[in-house]
């Protein structure tokens, strides 16, 4: 072999090797990029609010580097708006390349945006919206809830009211998505007489007839979900007309998003949910003392759910060593969930829906004066939901 033939083997071997190291380098350098999606305008921007404190806390405690790569947060506020909604996140997957978009609040608007977010193979994470239509045979390989699926909060309601020996109970909900499964949810384990099953437009905040109903019927328990601004007004509405004698059975009414606001009117009121601020973690630990340092008011799930996106994106983003181009090994470190959430046991179904422990909470005020919602028992250990058998993902 001559030495010219010696040489162009030398050289094409030194150009294969710079060129995997320029490769490996660029896969580790890139930047993540994470469009959020919450509304932050209205009576239920503090929903949002928290939902987006939780993730920047999160990559906060990441040192700004998710996975070990340098991370860009895009904020946009869906306005409670679905059209609205659509054309922000096509804004973020458009022009601004978004690898993984995080939201919504509410189920709406996460029913608006899901299609065209994975339909674009970006991931969609939502720390708080879990309809059910997306939890069955609508599943989809690039969506991930961290936070739960909507029937399964009121079903620790209504496992207990049936527990308790209730026999008639009151509903009460917005009309929509969220609303429906909210109640469906109630309704699986409440096997006692229905008094009324009552929707509000969403939004509303004058409950004046609906509290006459609720008086008029008598029921030996009311369940309700209003969450936001809502709940804050049927609230302080529920104690005025003089109501209170009547268990009042919630999901996200009372919670830390309302409590600053509802005060004392809410102390005692039963909810029930995944975790609390006083969750025995030491993640939980963490997270509250530092998120009440930074933001100065105590988390509430919306944050919670949101900090542990981060915490499972970053999670993902490491395990595929930044190559965030291979969608299939970035769905399957997603899925594995390598990650301590600060609630406890965590891990995704086969529909990317968490299974987890549920608890009831009760609403306490604490020493310092703030207001909280704080855990009484366990009502389901290690539970999934029912559409998780509908979905084909495997």
């Amino acid at each position: 072999m001559s030495g010219t033939d010696w040489l162009g083997r030398i050289c094409c071997a030194a150009v294969g090797v710079i060129a995997g190291l320029a490769f490996a380098g660029t896969a580790w350098a890139q930047e993540l990029k994470i469009g959020v999606m919450a509304v932050l305008s209205g009576p239920q921007a503090i929903l949002g609010s928290q939902l987006r404190d939780g993730f920047m806390l999160g990559v906060k405690h990441a040192g700004g580097k998710l996975g070990g790569l340098t991370t860009t947060v895009t904020v946009q506020d869906d306005e409670l708006k679905p059209d609205v909604a659509v054309g922000k996140v096509k804004q973020l997957i458009e022009r601004d390349k978004v690898d993984f978009v995080v939201g919504p609040v509410f189920s709406n608007i996460l029913l608006a945006i899901q299609r065209p977010v994975t339909e674009a193979k970006v991931f969609l994470i939502s720390p708080n919206a879990g309809p059910s239509p997306l939890a069955g045979k609508g599943c989809d390989p690039y969506f991930f809830v961290t936070s739960y699926q909507n029937d399964q909060p009121p079903e620790v309601l209504g496992k207990y009211a049936q527990d308790k020996g209730y026999k008639k109970a009151f509903l009460l909900a917005p009309n929509y998505q969220a609303g429906k499964d909210m109640i469906g949810g109630f309704k699986k384990h409440f096997k006692g007489e229905i008094a009324d099953e009552v929707y509000t437009p969403l939004g509303q905040l004058d409950f004046s007839a609906e509290l006459a109903r609720i008086a008029a019927a008598k029921p030996d328990a009311f369940f309700v979900f209003m969450p936001g601004g809502m709940g804050v007004n049927l609230v302080k509405q529920y104690r005025q007309a003089g109501l209170e004698k009547i268990p009042f059975l919630s999901v996200f009414t009372v919670d830390e998003s309302t409590l600053p606001a509802q005060q004392d009117a809410a102390v005692g009121f039963l909810s029930g949910m995944t975790w609390a601020p006083d969750a025995n973690t030491p993640e939980n630990k963490r997270f509250v003392a530092d998120f009440e340092k930074a933001y100065g008011y105590v988390p509430g799930s919306y944050a919670m759910q949101a900090y542990d996106a981060a915490q499972l994106i970053g999670s993902a983003v490491k395990a595929v060593g930044g190559n965030l181009a291979d969608k299939h090994a970035l769905r399957a470190a997603i899925r594995k969930a390598d990650f301590k959430s600060v609630r406890g046991a965590f891990r995704f179904n086969s529909n990317g829906y968490p299974i987890q422990d549920f608890y009831l909470v009760k609403v306490a005020k604490r020493a310092d004066g703030k207001y909280q919602t704080e855990i009484v028992q366990k009502i389901f250990q290690d539970y999934a939901d029912d559409h998780a058998a509908d979905c084909p993902l495997k």
